[in-house]
C-alpha cells in the first residue's frame, strides 16, 4: 500500500491489509478488493473534508460519499464499498483504535431483488414424466410425483405443501385448501395430473403413514415430510433426470406463475392462486416474460441478434 492517504489513515488501512492476508489469510484478491474500497473511500472522505485519522470520520461524512456515488456506482457496487469499510472499522474497534463502528450507523444501500428463475416447460415436463430407477419404492416413486404435480400444478410454497393435511384436498372438486402465509387460508385449484397422482398416492399412504398421522406428505417413518425432506427429494430428482440445474420448490412455483402468464392468464387471477398480499411481488413475473420474450426474439426475429 502507497502512502498517498495521510498518515493518521494510512498506518491503520495498512494494518488491517496485513490483518487480512496473514491472521485471516484472505485471498489475494479479496484482499486487492479491500484495498481498492477502502483507498478510494478514503480518498473521497478527505476530498469531502474529513480531517484526521478513521477515529475523527462522522456518519455525515460517510453519508454524503454514498451520495456522490449513486449515480455512477450500482446498489451492490455502493453495498460492498459500504461493507469493506464496516469490516475495517470492525478491526479497528477490536484493537482499541476506534470507540465505536462509526459505519454501522450506514444503513445499507436497498439491493434489486433478484428476478425469479424459472424452468421451461420441457424441463418442468422432465422432472415429472422422466422413468424412475427400478430400485425406488412404488410409495416413494408415487409421493414424489404427487409433490411435484401440486408444487409445479398449484404453485404452492415448500410449508405450504408440507403442511397440508389430508382433509385440504378434495379430489372430487379439485382443490386444495391451503394455509398461506399470515395464517391466510386460500383455495387453490390443480388439474388432471394432479388428480391422478393424488389418487395413486392416497392409495398407497396407509401403508406408509403412521396411524393417527393427519398429514398428506409423509416421510418413511410415517411421520409428516418436513421442507428439509422435500428439498432433498426434489434435489435427487433433478439429479436422476440429468436436469443439469438446482430445482427448489420455489423453482417450481416461479415456473407455475412464469408458465401462466406466458399463457396469458389475468395478473390479479395469479396474485390469487399464488397467496401473494400486494400486487407488486406478483409483478416481478412479468419481467421474468418479458425476459424470455426478449430472447425468443433475438432468436427468431430478423431485426433481433440472432437474426440474419
Amino acid at each position: 500500500m502507497t502512502a498517498s492517504l495521510p498518515r493518521e489513515v494510512h498506518v491503520p488501512l495498512a494494518d488491517f491489509i496485513d490483518h487480512l492476508e496473514r491472521e485471516r489469510r484472505s485471498s489475494a484478491r479479496t484482499v486487492r478488493a479491500y484495498e481498492s474500497d477502502l483507498r478510494g473511500a478514503f480518498t473521497a472522505f478527505v476530498e469531502l473534508g474529513h480531517q484526521g485519522g478513521p477515529e475523527n470520520l462522522r456518519s455525515r461524512t460517510i453519508k454524503a460519499w454514498l451520495a456522490s456515488v449513486h449515480r455512477d456506482l450500482a446498489p451492490t457496487t455502493r453495498a460492498r464499498k459500504l461493507s469493506a469499510l464496516r469490516s475495517f472499522y470492525r478491526y479497528l474497534v477490536k484493537r482499541g483504535r476506534v470507540p465505536k463502528n462509526v459505519a454501522d450507523e450506514i444503513p445499507s444501500p436497498k439491493l434489486p431483488k433478484p428476478l425469479p428463475r424459472a424452468l421451461d416447460v420441457d424441463e418442468v415436463f422432465g422432472l415429472l414424466d422422466a422413468p424412475v430407477g427400478e430400485d425406488v419404492p412404488s410409495w416413494l416413486v408415487r409421493r414424489d410425483l404427487a409433490m411435484l404435480e401440486l408444487l409445479y400444478g398449484s404453485g404452492l410454497r415448500a410449508s405450504e405443501l408440507c403442511g397440508l393435511d389430508l382433509g385440504d384436498v378434495e379430489l372430487s372438486r379439485g382443490t386444495v385448501r391451503v394455509l398461506g402465509k399470515g395464517a391466510k387460508e386460500r383455495l387453490v385449484p390443480f388439474g388432471g395430473k394432479a388428480d391422478a397422482a393424488l389418487d395413486a398416492w392416497l392409495g398407497e399412504r396407509p401403508a406408509v403413514a403412521s396411524v393417527g398421522e393427519e398429514a398428506l406428505f409423509v416421510g418413511r417413518r410415517g411421520g409428516r415430510l418436513s421442507d428439509r425432506g422435500l428439498r432433498r427429494r426434489l434435489h435427487h430428482r433433478a439429479l436422476e433426470v440429468a436436469l443439469g440445474r438446482i430445482v427448489t420448490p420455489h423453482a417450481l412455483r416461479h415456473s407455475f406463475a412464469t408458465h401462466l402468464l406466458d399463457g396469458g392468464a389475468d395478473l390479479r387471477a395469479i396474485q390469487t392462486l399464488l397467496g401473494h398480499a400486494s400486487l407488486g411481488t406478483t409483478q416481478r413475473y412479468t419481467a421474468v416474460s418479458i425476459d424470455r420474450l426478449q430472447r425468443v426474439y433475438d432468436a427468431a426475429h430478423p431485426f433481433g441478434e440472432g437474426g440474419e
